[in-house]
């Protein structure tokens, strides 16, 4: 049996005889004698072997126009066709046809937690590689805190991560480093003198060191919580209900300065503090009021009785010049007169006496 096989540029046949590779046709005509078969591929693509590519590779001129890429178990490879991205390989064997692609291969072990191969980042993104990825995100106000199989491995600013996704436990707890506020609401404190109130306080602060808030201390906010209620209590129980009053812009500062050691020790740092309100019990406002309403009437009676004083000081003193000053007295009560006369409407005067000598006896004696 003879037949006629054309090969045409850029493709290559292989003839096998039962099974067996016996030759390699490139470009041009054959005549092909017996019970052959020819298997004509196309070099633009990879070469996919229909027997044990092992087998076939024993031909030196097959094994010479082939590029072999074995990935092991561990790894992975980025398959390249002249510079752009195809696929991803696995686990495996693989030939390429040589001279018609430039074909490039970036291998990659996938055991290991960090990327260390030359890959962009955005083909770190593709949706062919993205299974093999972990991606973390730490944001330009928080801090990421590097955990590999449960152990502190280093602090991460801000930015974009990418992994190997493996069995290798990996994780990012990130921290936020913003400045927050904590309100301590309703706290029921009794003073030294046993006065029962309730404050509401607030704390505004700011995680400065993520490994001591997050790695050194659990809950750091909490125990900053408890520490600011402790704090306070011990405060509020060391001044009578008055003194607590009068110093309550200075309570913030003294609790403060007595916790900032502790605060230190969890990582934070406190910017300010203070009482937004001291609530009493309603029998406790009524003796207040009452209080506040005593107070302001011994005030009011004091003013008065200084001016009443002040009054009987001036009158003396008066009495005191006129005794003394006989003129003095004599104007005195001249301006007496003119205001009795000025409520005087008519005069009526009887007789024909002396009308001025009537009217001196009328007003000055």
């Amino acid at each position: 049996m003879i037949k006629k096989i054309r090969i045409q540029a850029y493709q290559v046949g292989l003839v096998f005889e039962q099974r067996k590779l016996v030759g390699v046709l490139q470009e041009g005509a054959f005549w092909i004698l017996g019970n052959k078969e020819v298997m004509v591929y196309e070099m633009k693509s990879s070469f996919v072997a229909p027997f044990e590519l092992n087998i076939l590779l024993q031909n030196e001129q097959l094994a010479s126009m082939l590029e072999i890429v074995e990935i092991a178990d561990n790894e992975i490879a980025l398959y390249y066709s002249n510079g752009i991205f195809k696929e991803i390989l696995s686990t495996g064997r693989y030939a390429f046809w040589k001279g018609y692609n430039e074909n490039k291969f970036v291998i990659a072990d996938i055991s290991k937690v960090e990327i260390t191969e030359e890959i962009p980042i955005a083909f770190l993104e593709n949706m062919k590689i993205k299974q093999y990825v972990r991606r973390f995100q730490v944001l330009s106000f928080e801090k990421g805190l590097l955990f590999v199989n449960g152990s502190f491995v280093k602090e991460l600013t801000a930015g974009t991560y990418y992994f190997w996704n493996n069995a290798i436990s990996v994780e990012v707890k990130n921290v936020d480093t913003r400045q927050q506020q904590m309100e301590i609401s309703g706290q029921e404190l009794l003073t030294k003198d046993k006065a029962a109130l309730r404050i509401n306080f607030f704390v505004s602060y700011k995680i400065v060191d993520s490994i001591k808030a997050l790695i050194d201390n659990k809950d750091a906010e909490k125990q900053l919580y408890v520490l600011m209620q402790l704090a306070l209590r011990a405060f509020v129980g060391g001044f009578t209900l008055d003194e607590l009053l009068s110093k309550k812009d200075d309570i913030a500062t003294a609790i403060l300065k007595e916790a900032t050691a502790k605060i230190n020790a969890l990582g934070l740092v406190v910017f300010d503090a203070g009482i937004r309100d001291v609530i009493l019990p309603g029998d406790m406002k009524e003796i207040m009021n009452q209080v506040l309403v005593a107070e302001k009437k011994a005030q009011a009676n004091s003013i008065m009785r200084r001016e009443e004083t002040a009054s009987m000081r001036s009158m003396l003193n008066t009495a005191k010049l006129m005794e003394e000053n006989e003129t003095l007295w004599k104007l005195k009560e001249m301006e007496y007169v003119e205001k009795i006369a000025e409520r005087i409407g008519e005069i009526t005067i009887s007789g024909s006496g002396n009308v001025i000598g009537q009217l001196k006896e009328i007003f000055v004696k």
